[in-house]
């Protein structure tokens, strides 16, 4: 399984040792439009946008009550623990991005710097991974429509979400960046206006009536009630809401100047990660004792409410809607993207590498929307088997991404000093040894996930799903060699005749 040259369609971007060429993306898309064909359609403030926004999901608004619940305060360390597992998987793959924009980001680093069947594998599981996250956005979506216009049955809401979302996608990057602009941006203020709000009735100022202090930080069993343990038990359940934040570097290649995109992305993901995750998380453990019900069942609502903030369920229900529908715009474009990545590289249909007149890779928007659409199907036929497995054998594909880009980065960055240290303008930190406790950190999570009753059967079903994929790889590299011998061959004795 040894890392070998690929062969690459025109502009894929690399040489086969891995640097990036003086014509690569690195140096930003001419004429509107990227090497690769995609149209550079996306605006600075779309990606800044899409970067601030990107860590923000539905995940944080409905699933923190659960890590909440089985850490309590001590929730505030699980978060700023996998907060700095990613603070340092994304400085890694800011390097590798900013010395060489492409569509198909880790993946196509990864095939690189560790092998054909590494890209393949990534690449196939990372998709998997967003298509089957369409089906689970368009259902919350339609359960949250359907709360409004109870007429309106849920599958048809999530079906009218899709085919929405789709049709954006596919007239062009900018309607997909326009519509992720106005999305993250309302994320972002409400998270900005609850950690104002709050902090305020912490120290007993409008809208709160007495000072909350720090009583619920250390009452109600302690700050850590079930013990250090938890603290892990945590980090299993918010680890996944952290999912996106490498967006931006897929994005990254569809703009005016990537390098500079990435560099801007990759520096303020500390500061964004403090205040959205961190930030609004300490507002509700210190507001609200971790065990209240309310607190486990919506943290958001129940601060709102306790401040008597008027119609607080109806609009966390909009910012809830809000980020289901971003998470599902940028799911679509960001699965769409890596399977045109795996088509440029012969690891996919070709088909999947077209674009069309509008620079959008629309046979790859619609396999990702067909299987999102099967999905979905199953969401409401098969809620508790087929779909089930489907959410379990795609959950701890996080961790394999991550880890890749771990290996990927600790192979680049020896080849980057090397043949071209001109194109390192971001650079991992105490390189390699901070990339290798990065490796160790994320190797003992995985290695947890195994030991928790609760994380073992997603984990089993995620490393089957990795291990067939990877079969399915490395069956294919085999076959490769004898194909290419076998073309060049017929090529010959067309040349004879």
């Amino acid at each position: 399984m040894g890392a070998h040259p690929s062969p690459r369609s025109p502009g894929a971007g690399g040489t086969p040792t891995g640097v990036p060429t003086a014509g690569d993306p690195g140096s930003g898309p001419a004429g509107g439009q990227s090497q690769d064909g995609l149209q550079a359609g996306l605006k600075n403030r779309h990606l800044s946008m899409i970067a601030i926004g990107g860590v923000i999901g539905a995940g944080l608004f409905v699933g923190s009550g659960a890590g909440i619940s089985a850490a309590g305060p001590g929730i505030l360390l699980s978060y700023a623990l996998t907060g700095l597992l990613v603070v340092l998987v994304m400085r890694m793959l800011g390097e590798m991005a900013a010395a060489s924009p492409a569509s198909g980001s880790f993946s196509a680093y990864a095939d690189r710097a560790l092998g054909r069947w590494a890209g393949f594998t990534i690449g196939w599981l990372y998709w998997f991974f967003w298509s089957v996250v369409l089906a689970v956005e368009a259902t919350a979506a339609g359960a949250i429509l359907t709360g409004w216009v109870p007429a309106v049955p849920q599958w048809a809401w999530a079906l009218l979400v899709m085919i929405v979302l789709t049709g954006t996608n596919l007239v062009s990057v900018g309607s997909f960046g326009e519509f992720e602009f106005w999305f993250a941006g309302i994320k972002v203020v409400a998270i900005v206006v609850f950690i104002v709000v709050g902090a305020l009735a912490i120290f007993g100022l409008p809208p709160g009536d007495h000072a909350a202090g720090m009583s619920n930080l250390t009452g109600h069993g302690g700050f850590l009630p079930h013990g250090p343990g938890a603290i892990l038990s945590g980090m299993l359940l918010v680890v996944f809401s952290f999912m996106g934040s490498e967006i931006v570097t897929l994005a990254a290649g569809e703009s005016p100047n990537p390098v500079q995109a990435v560099r801007k992305a990759v520096n303020s993901v500390i500061w964004r990660i403090a205040l959205f995750y961190i930030g609004s998380i300490a507002v509700i453990v210190t507001l609200l004792p971790w065990n209240d019900r309310a607190v486990a069942k919506s943290p958001y609502v129940a601060v709102l409410q306790s401040l008597d903030i008027p119609y607080a369920g109806t609009v966390m229900d909009v910012v809830v809607l809000t980020a289901v529908l971003s998470c599902l715009n940028s799911g679509l474009y960001t699965a769409s993207r890596m399977a045109f990545s795996l088509g440029q590289r012969g690891d996919a249909p070709k088909s999947f590498a077209t674009v069309n007149k509008g620079g959008v890779p629309a046979v790859a928007i619609w396999a990702s929307v067909a299987f999102g659409f099967i999905a979905t199907i199953f969401s409401y036929t098969s809620k508790d088997t087929i779909f089930q497995f489907l959410l379990n054998s795609s959950g701890a594909v996080a961790l394999f991404v991550w880890l890749v880009i771990c290996f990927s980065q600790l192979r680049m960055r020896r080849t980057l000093e090397r043949e071209t240290p001109e194109r390192l303008t971001v650079r991992m930190w105490l390189y390699p040894w901070l990339t290798y406790a990065t490796i160790g950190l994320i190797v003992f999570v995985i290695g947890y996930m195994f030991y928790d009753p609760d994380g073992r059967e997603q984990m089993v079903l995620s490393v089957v799903a990795a291990v067939v994929v990877l079969a399915v790889g490395l069956i294919l590299d085999r076959r490769r060699p004898r194909e290419r011998a076998a073309d060049e061959s017929a090529a010959k004795v067309a040349g004879r005749a």
